[in-house]
């Protein structure tokens, strides 16, 4: 896993009028959480934390703290997004130790196509995320599932999938569905209701006869001579 280097510096000011002037300054709020150590609100520069997660979010970030001069290896624990700009407005940062594993989420990938799909079915992918355990340095960008050899109602669980060298998977082997073929749901067409056609069409069959014969009555009733 690569080491990026990161340096932050101390927040002096709290609250949202104090956060948006960081922002509008390029800066973003953020907190160090440490199992050893208080936690510690920081800044950062938000150029330099999108250079620094550029290579992923699990990429150990080397941070040091101006004033400090220690510098603590961690990852991120959680980036806030502005949900109408679409950048970081918060970030959160774990202290880690590097000899000790700990537990973390990666994604899913499935890729290859299953020859179930081949014939006819349908693939699905239940699980997106998987929880792990595992070194600092080891954690996986995401983990990889070649699904090509997958049949029509076959499945593929978490006990069938061999986990990459120094991760330990924590969620239930057996009870993980990674991916399934199925075979397509057909919708039948409701069938017309037949005593309701059969209504229409007595009712329809007796107005025509009515309007005919009317029609013979009116012309019976033409004076003679109208010519």
């Amino acid at each position: 896993m690569d080491r990026v280097k990161l340096q932050v510096r101390p927040r002096e000011g709290r609250g949202s009028k104090d956060a948006k002037a960081l922002r509008a300054a390029g800066d973003i709020p953020g907190v160090i959480y440490s199992a050893t150590t208080d936690t510690q609100a920081i800044v950062v520069n938000a150029r330099a934390l999108r250079q620094a997660v550029s290579g992923g979010l699990h990429t150990i970030l080397d941070v040091t703290l101006d004033g400090d001069g220690q510098t603590r290896p961690v990852l991120i624990k959680d980036l806030q997004l502005d949900p109408v700009r679409d950048r970081v407005i918060h970030v959160d940062f774990n202290e880690v130790r590097l000899d000790q594993p700990i537990q973390t989420v990666v994604v899913v990938h499935l890729h290859g196509t299953p020859h179930g799909v081949t014939m006819g079915g349908v693939l699905s992918a239940p699980t997106h995320e998987l929880n792990i355990s595992v070194l600092p340095t080891n954690i996986p960008e995401s983990i990889e599932i070649d699904v090509s050899e997958l049949d029509i109602n076959h499945s593929m669980r978490l006990s069938d999938l061999t986990p990459p060298e120094g991760v330990t998977f924590l969620d239930d082997l057996e009870g993980t569905i990674l991916a399934t073929v199925t075979v397509p749901t057909v919708e039948e067409e409701p069938e017309p209701e037949e005593g309701v056609e059969g209504e229409e069409g007595v009712e329809g069959e007796a107005a025509e006869e009515g309007a005919e014969g009317e029609a013979g009555e009116g012309a019976a009733e033409e004076p003679e001579g109208s010519e």
